[in-house]
């Protein structure tokens, strides 16, 4: 089965989320689209999170509806900050039979030089990237890289951390969010004052 890993914090998931997961799955050659749930972004301050149970039974409710969209908690056994070049050792450890392959924004594209293992993630493992708004195409560098595909995907400009504060503020942000995971927000009471 081919695989593909769409890494986030979803601190809270959300309807841009859902819409990139589902395109990539419908319109890619990928199986299955698992939604990793991330403990500790190395690049992220781990006091804005909820906690990763949290966001995890966050990113289950939007997608149980979703057969070909799967969560996972692959990180949560691993050692923190997590790195996308240690996960993938455990995922290939543990699943041989699958072909991993990782999703992200045109615009992670270009700091990832920066990722732990880069040129090892680059060199061994195909990525689908979808395109956001200030980074419309790929980077120069990559353009004819065999294993970076552009995919045509909706460009969607979602802010998480826009969601939360708006829920701080008392503004109804109900419609960025998939109905279910509102529904546990809204009954947890999470990032409200």
């Amino acid at each position: 089965m081919t695989v593909g890993l769409f890494f986030g914090s979803f601190n809270p998931i959300h309807v841009g989320h859902m819409i990139i997961a589902n395109h990539m799955v419908e319109y890619t050659d990928l199986d299955e689209v698992w939604l990793v749930v991330s403990p500790q972004n190395p690049f992220k301050k781990k006091s804005s999170l909820l906690h990763q149970n949290h966001r995890l039974e966050l990113v289950f409710r939007a997608t149980e509806d979703y057969s070909q969209l799967k969560p996972s908690d692959i990180e949560f056994q691993l050692p923190q900050p997590s790195y996308t070049s240690n996960t993938l050792a455990y995922l290939h450890e543990k699943y041989p039979q699958h072909k991993f392959s990782l999703i992200m924004g045109s615009d992670n594209l270009t700091t990832i030089h920066n990722w732990h293992n880069s040129d090892h993630l680059l060199k061994n493992f195909n990525f689908y990237i979808y395109p956001r708004l200030d980074h419309i195409s790929l980077p120069e560098s990559y353009k004819e890289s065999k294993n970076i595909q552009l995919v045509k995907a909706p460009i969607i400009e979602i802010s998480a951390s826009e969601i939360r504060k708006g829920i701080s503020e008392g503004k109804s942000v109900r419609a960025l969010l998939p109905e279910k995971a509102w529904l546990y927000l809204d009954e947890m009471n999470f990032y409200k004052r």
